[in-house]
């Protein structure tokens, strides 16, 4: 199941050149590796081998999230930034994932509901060639596809929440807000379509409903980066400095290079609370996970402003 961006990420510039992505899963073992785009919609799946070893071939420049998932042994999830910095001279880009175990991870994989299990296998090929489309950038193939799947079963979630995906990555909020819905009125326990809702109304101005939905989206997963940075971000815009500062932080801590971009706004925070130096620190973090972003200049030359307000000043 896809996972959404957040508001005000701008995606990156200069898609022409294609990398290798290519990694390795720890501990080593066979994994399903999935590529999801974070700011546009992609997707793309394969298996890591036996020594964990995985490879995605000619991928554009973008923000992408690497979701892997070991049976028995565990899961992993992190943001990765695609673009000439990152990679090599001969245009690879390496990454290593740690899977991290939890009774909670398996128990969440091993549960299927009883709308999915009632879900046609027509629909699953219609789903299945979504990804398809999708891997080769076809979005509105794609889209064909998946509205075949929820025709022939309205009762699929994951469907409704890949549309949504889609619709809020075209910047389509109020779609997406309706697909969300409907992915959560199949099933109201689903994480996906809750935490991608949670950001949508966050997209709409919808601050007060918007906390509801990324508050519980904490409470249940509280080690997922989305969940954390869209909740920190709400309290931001809800003026509440202290917990926006608790949550983005946290969204930091297990994914420092998120789509969300949680260090813009901690600078922006510490710049309120008058800490010109923190401010340059979370900015300096932001700009070493990445590096490739189109308005990196204006970063360096607000960070050389933010150093020199933090300089004490002499007296006479």
């Amino acid at each position: 199941m896809l996972s959404l961006a957040l508001p005000a990420i701008l995606l990156m510039a200069g898609a022409e050149r294609t990398f290798d992505l290519q990694g390795r899963v720890r501990p080593a073992g066979r994994a399903s590796v999935a590529l999801h785009g974070a700011t546009s919609p992609f997707s793309a799946s394969t298996l890591a081998d036996a020594e964990g070893r995985f490879r995605f071939r000619k991928i554009e420049s973008a923000a992408y999230t690497v979701a892997v998932f070991m049976p028995g042994r565990g899961e992993a999830r992190r943001t990765i930034e695609v673009g000439p910095s990152l990679a090599d001279s001969k245009g690879r880009i390496t990454l290593t994932l740690d899977l991290t175990f939890s009774e909670e991870t398996l128990r969440r994989r091993n549960l299927v509901s009883v709308k999915e299990l009632s879900v046609p296998d027509s629909a699953r090929r219609e789903y299945s060639s979504a990804q398809e489309k999708l891997g080769r950038r076809d979005v509105a193939g794609a889209v064909v596809h998946l509205e075949r799947a929820v025709q022939i079963a309205p009762q699929f979630a994951s469907a409704w929440n890949n549309l949504g995906t889609i619709a809020y990555q075209s910047r389509d909020f109020r779609l997406a807000e309706s697909r969300f819905r409907k992915a959560l009125d199949q099933e109201p326990e689903a994480y996906e379509p809750l935490v991608n809702l949670g950001g949508t109304l966050l997209s709409l101005e919808q601050l007060d409903e918007a906390l509801k939905f990324n508050l519980y989206a904490v409470l249940t997963r509280p080690n997922d980066a989305l969940a954390n940075s869209q909740l920190g971000m709400n309290y931001f815009y809800l003026s509440d400095l202290d917990r926006g500062l608790k949550y983005l932080t946290a969204a930091k801590k297990l994914d420092p290079a998120h789509f969300s971009h949680p260090q813009l706004l901690l600078a922006e925070i510490h710049v309120r609370r008058r800490d010109p130096a923190a401010a340059a620190r979370e900015l300096e973090d932001f700009l070493k996970h990445h590096p490739d972003w189109p308005q990196a200049g204006a970063v360096r030359k607000g960070i050389e402003k933010l150093r020199a307000l933090a300089q004490p000043v002499a007296h006479p």
